[in-house]
Formats: structure tokens, C-alpha cells, sequence
């Protein structure tokens, strides 16, 4: 195989996911194969649904290293629903789901099949059950990687929160020199070796106008202190900066990576400022994983209305890796 497969794991079954990638795949051949893991009779019901014109290849999965794999049809891995799909899902049953087809697709990449993964959104409420923060702590502790962290990735800007579905009022506890420094080293490395760009970093404050009316101030004894020895280091970095000024155009044009304290602070302003046209990615991975950034859109589910430019920016980013 020339190039090694995308692994695309479908993610929640009543979600949006099929709808954009019918949508991304419609427009572009890509040169790495595809190879979907999902319910075959999930994927069919929403081929017909959406009339996309794309016959369906079940994959033996034994045999996967002796197929040449092209994107001429849907390449599938069949994950079978423990119930019909149109009735109603027990929460168990759909996590039972979910988690049989990651434990595939991460088979698939500890056995060297392939590097790159993109991974449909799930409910992480109910996924998750409070074990995780978040699908990024999920995958790196089926990986035993420790040191690793969430980027919004936009090739004009990217941020980065220190913190990710971490409770606002758990912040303040959670954050420590370590924590800090150990995210601007992941970030650092990620630009250099991954990316290959040269990193242009800035730090917010965690404090309104990086600023404190107690007698311990975050940003001056712990963010300003990591900056000065990581300066000293060599990385390109500066702050801390008040996150309500940071994302002015004169300002953000200067960085090409901005880490924030906690999740809001930088992915809202970036959101708003950048929409549908940025991925998320895991940083610290000894694989590439990806994965369109925004939830399962329950209520636009079946409407074919929703826009398909993150899922577009997952698989042109991976092809290209």
C-alpha cells in the first residue's frame, strides 16, 4: 500500500458525521485510503437517506494487509449495533458500540497498519461518564501517554488550552509551573517536528488584564516565571498577555499559536473568529489523530444542512501526512 490508510472511526450513531463526510469525500479523491468503522446497516440507511452515489467494500479485517485499498468505494470495517438503528439505542448499548470500534482502529495502529486517525464526535456525557475530561484524555491513556494536549490547529492560528473540560472553578488548582511548562514544551515540539513550522507562541494570563487583587498573582508567579526560563531555552515564546486583547487582529497576526489557561478563554474568541475551518488535534501522540471540531449536532441530524469544511480540513491535513 503507497499510502498508509486514514482510519475514520464513526463516532455516535445518531450524529452528523456521515452527512459531512458524504459531503467532504463527494468533493475530492484522496490519495490515502479510507477506511471507515462503523454499523454497515447505519451507513447504508444514511446513503439512501442523503442519495450519496458510493457503493460500500466490507473489509475482512484479517485480511487487510493483502488488500490494495483504494477511495473508488467506501472501504468499511462493520461494527455490528446491538439493536436495529432507528429504535431506540440504550445509552449502554451505544457506548458498547463506540468503544468496539476505537478498540479497532487503535488494534490497527499499535499493530503499525496505520498512523492517522480521525474520529467522529461523540456525547461525552454519556461516553465519557466523568472518567475523562474529554476524548483527547481518553485516547492518550489507551496509549499510556501522559504528556499530551489539545490544539485547534488553523494554519493562519491555532490555540491550545492548558486545561481542557477542566470546571472554571478547578482551575486555579490544577494549574502549576509544571503543568505549564510541560504544555509549552508539548506545543513546541508538535510545531518543530510535526508541523515542521517555526512556532511564534503567546501565553494569556489566567487573571482579568493579567492582573490580581490577592497577594499570590497566577500570571506574574507562575506563567511569567515558565516564559523567562523557556525564553532562556530557546523557544519562541512571550507573555503572559490579557486574553481580552490577545485576539485582536494587530495582535494575533504576530503569533501563529496562542495557550490559554483554561478551554473558553481561548476557544471562543478563536471560534468566533475562525468557525468551521479549523481541526482538533492531539498533540503528543505517537500517532496523528484528528477530529472535526464540534460535537454530534443531534438536533441537525438527517437535515443535510450542516457544513463539512472541518472534516474537509481532517482528511486534507492526514493525506497530506
Amino acid at each position: 500500500m503507497k499510502n498508509k490508510p486514514i482510519i475514520i472511526v464513526a463516532g455516535e450513531p445518531k450524529s452528523v458525521f456521515l452527512e459531512i463526510l458524504f459531503k467532504a469525500i463527494k468533493k475530492k479523491l484522496y490519495k490515502s485510503p479510507l477506511i471507515l468503522i462503523c454499523c454497515n446497516n447505519l451507513l447504508s440507511k444514511q446513503i439512501k437517506k442523503f442519495k450519496f452515489k458510493k457503493r460500500v467494500k466490507v473489509l475482512d479485517i484479517n485480511k487487510l494487509n493483502f488488500l490494495d485499498l483504494d477511495n473508488k468505494s467506501i472501504n468499511l470495517i462493520d461494527v455490528k449495533l446491538p439493536t436495529k438503528f432507528g429504535k431506540n439505542l440504550s445509552k449502554n448499548s451505544i457506548n458498547k458500540y463506540i468503544i468496539a470500534c476505537f478498540k479497532i482502529a487503535f488494534d490497527l495502529i499499535k499493530n503499525n497498519f496505520a498512523y492517522k486517525l480521525i474520529n467522529g464526535p461523540v456525547n461525552k456525557e454519556t461516553f465519557l461518564k466523568k472518567k475523562y475530561l474529554g476524548i483527547t484524555e481518553f485516547i492518550s491513556e489507551s496509549f499510556k501517554q501522559k504528556k499530551t494536549g489539545m490544539l485547534i490547529y488553523n494554519k493562519e492560528l491555532s490555540v491550545s488550552p492548558i486545561t481542557t473540560h477542566l470546571p472554571l472553578k478547578l482551575v486555579p488548582k490544577k494549574i502549576s509551573k509544571k503543568l505549564i511548562s510541560d504544555k509549552i514544551e508539548i506545543v513546541n515540539f508538535f510545531y518543530n517536528k510535526k508541523l515542521k513550522l517555526k512556532p511564534k507562541i503567546a501565553i494569556t494570563g489566567m487573571n482579568p488584564h493579567c492582573e490580581s487583587i490577592l497577594k499570590f498573582n497566577e500570571d506574574k508567579k507562575l506563567i511569567l516565571s515558565v516564559v523567562k526560563k523557556k525564553k532562556i531555552k530557546g523557544i519562541n515564546i512571550k507573555g503572559p498577555y490579557s486574553a481580552d486583547t490577545i485576539f485582536l487582529k494587530e495582535n494575533r497576526e504576530k503569533f501563529n499559536v496562542i495557550i490559554g489557561i483554561y478551554h473558553d478563554q481561548v476557544l471562543a474568541p478563536f471560534k468566533t473568529i475562525f468557525e468551521y475551518n479549523a481541526i482538533n488535534l492531539t498533540m503528543g501522540l505517537p500517532f496523528y489523530r484528528v477530529t472535526p471540531d464540534h460535537g454530534p449536532n443531534i438536533k441537525m441530524f438527517g437535515k443535510n444542512k450542516s457544513n463539512p469544511q472541518s472534516i474537509i480540513n481532517c482528511l486534507d491535513f492526514l493525506d497530506n501526512k
